[in-house]
């Protein structure tokens, strides 16, 4: 934390320079009665020491949280701040040297942008990103260039948050450079117009560092494209989870028989489920199975995976890379809206850091005029935003664009092959492993065996032979033309939902893109997603011996597009876009989502309404969905004890009320037992209906679908239903709670019940009433900023949009 300290104060801001600027002399107004606000904590400035924009817009974030879903345009105008083109309040003209840019902060460190040339624009951008970003510039490009190269077993952006050093090879470098040249080849024209716009966005950087005296080595346009893959790797992939997935099918088999095993693995997968709550209805088809008898995907040995690196376990090389996700977006049409315009409240869910991962900012020159959060590192385009007629965000989708090979191991001379030979199988021929050097990891080196398809993260065996098994990501050395997409969203190549689709669909990184016009709301999803040939089970590991390539990626129209949705509603958090179209094999999909709590909406709805149904889906519990179910087995038998039956009949009470989690006064501590009670009963709920099928394996099938999370909820609500013999589609091949006896099952889960009461009494005494814990409270990463604010699930940059329909 030292070094992240030190290296704040170096890269510190330095003041403003010049005078006040009126904001009545900078043109660029919105259209009369828009409303266009957005939200960004905890602040727009991100140095040390601290000024006052290091946190001023953290109060407004929180003081949404205790309204819930009472939520008036008062509120929505005291609490998001004016996203219309224009700065707030005072302002101050910064002086840059450049005589073609005006670089105007207003009182809230929210830069706006003025250029003659679209050149003037980006090296505005690039000076304010200096300035406002210094610690995110520095500690970002070792890790960025490790997204670059798919380093194995390594987390990138853990890299950023931890100050820990990556320093590239001339290898490492030289997969960044090339994209450069790809750029062009495949954009020509436009390709030619991001480099210069990344040329000069690096030239605002250094420009700013030289006119501070800061000592960096300069930016470059590698540097734009390095962060571009950098942002992919965090949000904008999935896949990658087939050996975790094998492991377990390979346990459930040798634990339960071959046929039972494979047929509690296929339902606890929640792959294919026709329950799963999704963006769209109209069906796309992407299936879990490529056609024909699955020949070329592979089932491990059980528990043979071992990692390449002695200091990963083999569970964590094996699961799928990580990435974040709790984005969304609630998308209302013009036919759905009082006012007959469309409403959006859209946003990504970034994590809560210091400095903050992306800046608001406000471009204008020839052909821009978008305002919005970019990315810290090429922010000469709008990652998420606006222009004057139209805006929009994205969610991370977790499609299917990393898929894990099994190499089969072999030596040249024809002697048995083990887990530490140099060759593998292709095509019919031994190959070579290459060794790639990438670099040097905290001063020591990094360098790692690559086959055809991948970098190497790991050796297992399957029918006792060894085999590596190597990571294919489809937007491998083409991270840079994802730009394409920001490019044309920034310069308002979007305006209407055909052109939207086009534009998005240039995004090989694999989101779910929400779109408001003055006129349409829009969905697409984008990704780099694979054509696999037939024979495959997309969840399990791919034989890398050349007779299962890929075949080419899926065209546009193939991707899960709408425009309006269904109802005249757009809902996505996190998701899956469509029926029939298998995300991410590590991207579990059940009966249960949280999407579901956007609920109660109103026949013709208004902006207060989305504001609000977004707010109190932010603090309910979203367990909640499934405890009537579990209620209802619990009730058709007594309860052990009046404790236990009290304990039953709160979660019911406080579910009725869309179960909030709150500590509105605030004290400490939540304002009722429910939430204290649901986290310390869930878990226990949710093993009491998987352990007799499971028994010892259930930690297993914890470390691939998380018991405590939307698999769990949905495991539970899945097989419960079924129990009782309600309406169930697509129901599970066994049955899991009390192996299907309903008297068995209700047991089990007054025993958890019980269970849970007893060490809730144990530690506060009194009746379950009084048993009000802890509330959850939110810091800052990594640390520096010692705020903290009462835990909300929401976007962390969030937009709020209603743009009136044109005369």
């Amino acid at each position: 934390m030292s070094r992240l300290r030190s290296l704040l104060v170096v890269l510190g801001a330095v003041a403003c320079v010049g005078g006040a600027w009126s904001s009545s002399a900078i043109a660029g107004a919105a259209p009369a009665g828009d409303v266009a606000r957005y939200i960004l904590p905890p602040g727009n400035y991100g140095g040390l020491p601290f000024t006052a924009n290091s946190t001023d817009q953290l109060p407004l974030y929180s003081g949404l949280t205790p309204l819930r879903d009472q939520v008036t345009m008062g509120d929505i105008n005291d609490l998001f701040l004016p996203e219309d083109f224009r700065p707030i309040g005072a302002t101050t003209e910064e002086d840059t040297g450049r005589p073609g840019l005006r670089l105007i902060y207003d009182s809230y460190g929210i830069p706006h942008v003025y250029g003659k040339t679209r050149a003037d624009v980006a090296f505005g951008a690039g000076w304010t990103t200096a300035r406002d970003r210094a610690l995110l510039l520095q500690l970002g490009r070792g890790p960025a260039r490790a997204a670059v190269a798919d380093v194995p077993n390594l987390n990138a952006f853990g890299l950023v948050t931890s100050g820990r050093s990556f320093v590239p090879s001339a290898e490492a470098e030289a997969l960044v450079t090339k994209q450069r040249r790809l750029l062009v080849r495949t954009y020509g024209k436009k390709g030619k117009k991001i480099i210069a716009d990344a040329r000069a966005y690096a030239a605002g950087i250094n420009a700013y560092w030289e006119a501070n005296d800061i000592d960096n080595p300069p930016a470059t346009v590698n540097d734009v494209i390095a962060v571009t893959a950098f942002i992919g790797s965090i949000f904008g992939a999935g896949g990658g989870g087939e050996a975790a997935n094998a492991d377990l099918l390979a346990k459930l088999q040798e634990g339960l028989g071959v046929r039972k095993g494979s047929r509690a693995w296929d339902d606890v997968m929640l792959a294919d489920d026709p329950e799963a709550p999704t963006t769209i209805k109209r069906r796309f088809n992407y299936p879990t199975l490529t056609g024909g008898r699955v020949k070329g995907s592979v089932v491990l040995d059980p528990g043979s995976i071992e990692s390449d690196d002695p200091t990963v376990s083999s569970a964590e090389a094996a699961a799928a890379p990580a990435r974040k996700q709790a984005s969304n977006f609630l998308v209302a049409s013009a036919r759905r809206s009082a006012s007959g315009n469309p409403l959006a409240v859209m946003g990504p869910q970034l994590g809560y850091y210091y400095p903050e991962i992306v800046q608001q900012i406000d471009l204008h020159g020839p052909g821009i005029k978008a305002q919005g959060a970019a990315v810290p590192g090429l922010a000469m385009y709008i990652l998420i935003g606006r222009t004057e007629d139209y805006a929009w965000s994205l969610t991370s989708a977790g499609h299917d664009v990393r898929d894990v090979y099994a190499e089969r191991l072999c030596e040249p001379d024809g002697s048995k092959p083990s887990r530490s030979s140099t060759h593998y199988r292709y095509k019919g021929r031994c190959m070579a492993f290459e060794r790639f050097n990438a670099g040097e990891l905290d001063g020591k080196p990094v360098s790692y065996d690559v086959s055809v398809h991948g970098p190497v993260f790991a050796t297992a065996t399957v029918d006792g032979k060894p085999y590596a098994l190597s990571r294919k990501r489809s937007t491998f050395g083409r991270d840079g033309l994802n730009l394409a997409a920001l490019h044309d969203m920034t310069r308002g190549k979007a305006s209407r939902p055909s052109k939207f689709w086009k534009a998005a669909n240039q995004f090989g990184f694999t989101f779910h893109w929400a779109y408001t016009s003055r006129e349409k709301t829009a969905y697409f999803t984008s990704g780099e997603l694979p054509q696999r040939p037939r024979g495959l089970d997309r969840r399990l590991p791919t034989l890398g011996t050349g007779k299962y390539e890929w075949q080419g990626f899926l065209s546009r129209r193939k991707h899960p597009h709408a425009v309006g949705g269904s109802k005249g509603l757009l809902l996505n958090w996190n998701n899956q876009s469509a029926p029939g179209f298998m995300h991410g094999d590590d991207e579990p999909y059940g009966s249960v989502h949280r999407v579901e709590v956007f609920d109660q909406w109103p026949r013709r709805a208004m902006i207060t309404d989305n504001v609000g149904i977004m707010n109190r889906a932010a603090t309910e519990d979203l367990r909640s969905p499934v405890w009537p179910i579990v209620s209802k087995v619990l009730r058709g038998g007594p309860a052990p004890s009046a404790r236990d039956a009290q304990v039953v009949a709160l979660l019911d009470d406080w579910v009725s009320r869309d179960a909030p989690r709150l500590d509105v006064e605030p004290d400490g501590t939540y304002d009722e037992a429910g939430p204290t009670i649901m986290d310390r009963l869930w878990r226990r709920i949710a093993e009491a209906v998987m352990e007799p099928r499971f028994g010892e394996l259930l930690d297993d099938l914890n470390d691939v679908r998380s018991l405590g999370g939307l698999s769990g909820e949905s495991y539970v609500d899945k097989d419960l239903r079924t129990l009782l013999n309600r309406k169930v589609r697509g129901r599970f091949n066994l049955s899991y709670c009390g192996k299907g006896d309903v008297d068995r099952c209700r047991a089990s889960l007054w025993a958890a019940v019980a269970d849970a009461a007893d060490s809730l009494e144990a530690e506060f005494g009194g009746p379950p009433a009084s048993w009000r814990g802890e509330a959850s409270t939110t810091g800052f990463a990594p640390g520096l900023l010692p705020t903290r604010f009462p835990t909300t699930n929401r976007p962390t940059f969030q937009q709020v949009l209603e743009l009136q329909r044109r005369p």
